[in-house]
């Protein structure tokens, strides 16, 4: 992690990731496009998720998540920085010519092989059948149906740990804590996934979140009562309402909002403890 000197208030606390493991190279045009980003807007163009807006303009990077070339082995040529997730990716040069992205794990460095197989070498970056990959291992990028491509664990330090299978499914203690079982058919790739000083980034000033697209957060109590339920007031006052609400109304902090009747909801053996 890069630490600045104190030259300004907004420097004293700022911090910058280390650009030391990535390749300085310019991206695969074959693979990278742009894109509109929807900034919290729906289909119909109205704001359901707040606070977002403006930042630098990104090209999105197409990323692998199947890695369906299978028993071809891969060569890692770069790794680079992708603006639009928190992890790190990895370039792949295979044998006949194809160039692929992928996330990179944690320990994975250019110059070394990844490989896709139902039964791989337990080593950082290949991609192997989770029925195959041995207890305690630390996996991500994991499918949750066959064949679907990586669907869950693929942000910046993350990685779930694969615990004993039974009747064709394992059990997966995610990040969270929470123990889900996945079909045996599913892939996941070996190793943790990169860059995991991200949670340990300080910004140092406001003018940086808005460059990420953040816009300011309001509070909902310096509101007006049409804007908010807990809005109003002469002064600074309480909420006035027994528990916290949106600004629609609905109630939050300590509610759950998971749907009981949710298709998935028998593949978890235990829920994240709070």
């Amino acid at each position: 992690m890069k630490r600045y000197k104190p030259t300004t208030a907004s420097r004293r606390h700022m911090s910058a990731y280390d650009t030391a493991g990535l390749t300085d190279i310019a991206p695969l045009r074959s693979h990278t496009k742009g894109f509109h980003r929807a900034v919290g807007r729906n289909n119909q163009g109205r704001i359901t998720s707040f606070h977002r807006g403006g930042g630098n303009k990104r090209r999105f990077r197409d990323i692998d998540f199947k890695q369906q070339k299978y028993d071809i082995q891969g060569v890692i040529a770069a790794l680079e920085y992708d603006p639009n997730r928190t992890a790190r990716i990895a370039r792949v040069h295979y044998p006949d010519g194809d160039k692929r992205y992928i996330i990179a794990p944690q320990g994975l460095s250019a110059g070394d092989t990844v490989i896709t197989a139902s039964r791989a070498p337990i080593r950082v970056g290949n991609r192997m059948q989770l029925a195959n990959i041995p207890q305690g291992t630390i996996v991500h990028n994991i499918e949750l149906r066959p064949g679907q491509g990586g669907r869950i664990v693929r942000s910046a330090g993350s990685g779930a740990t694969v615990l004993a299978s039974d009747a064709g499914y394992v059990q997966v203690v995610m990040p969270s804590s929470e123990v889900r079982l996945v079909s045996g058919e599913c892939y996941a790739s070996i190793g943790q996934v990169s860059n995991a000083e991200h949670a340990l980034i300080s910004l140092g000033k406001a003018g940086r979140s808005r460059w990420l697209g953040r816009r300011p957060k309001v509070r909902g109590t310096a509101m007006n009562p049409v804007d908010h339920p807990h809005g109003g007031g002469e002064g600074r006052q309480g909420r006035g309402t027994r528990r916290p609400k949106t600004r629609h109304g609905k109630i939050t902090g300590g509610h759950k909002t998971r749907n009981k009747k949710k298709r998935s909801a028998p593949m978890i053996v235990r829920r994240r403890s709070k």
